[in-house]
């Protein structure tokens, strides 16, 4: 995180019975103005959050015959999102295909920037290429009897 201050100046032009100009007010309306950089690079006004720093968001990941509720910070990436992902339904963060809003998500995406909120729902495949292979696999291991 990245902290500027910023000031805030005010132009008085209200003069007092005796004469003299009033103090200007930037002393006393002077507020602190924290920034942060987005991964994208673009320096903003921080929005503020909990009170722990970073943004926790509670995500409900469906597969077909089940779902899981997974909590990761929200500026996290879909990639990480499948190594945790991984360890709970066991399959390879390769071998995951993530959909969110109808459209495949790729590793390097930032959750946040593509829209993902608190309670949203996010669809897992296995990829039916690495599917495949399995199978083949356990195929070729087989004895074949006759």
């Amino acid at each position: 995180m990245l902290k500027l201050r910023s000031k805030r100046f005010f132009r008085s032009s209200s003069k007092l019975g005796n004469g003299n100009k009033a103090a200007p007010q930037a002393e006393k309306d002077c507020s602190e103005i924290k920034w942060e950089l987005r991964p994208g690079g673009m320096l903003v006004q921080k929005r503020e959050s909990n009170s722990s720093g970073e943004e926790m968001i509670s995500i409900r990941v469906s597969t077909v015959s089940q779902w899981h509720d997974i909590s990761i910070d929200a500026t996290s990436t879909f990639g990480e999102l499948k190594m945790i992902l991984s360890l709970v339904t066991f399959l390879e963060p390769k071998g995951q295909r993530l959909l969110f809003k109808g459209k495949e998500r790729d590793d390097n995406e930032f959750l946040h920037m593509v829209g993902v909120r608190d309670k949203d729902k996010v669809l897992l495949l296995e990829d039916p290429a690495i599917k495949e292979k399995k199978l083949l696999g356990m195929a070729r291991s087989q004895p074949i009897i006759v």
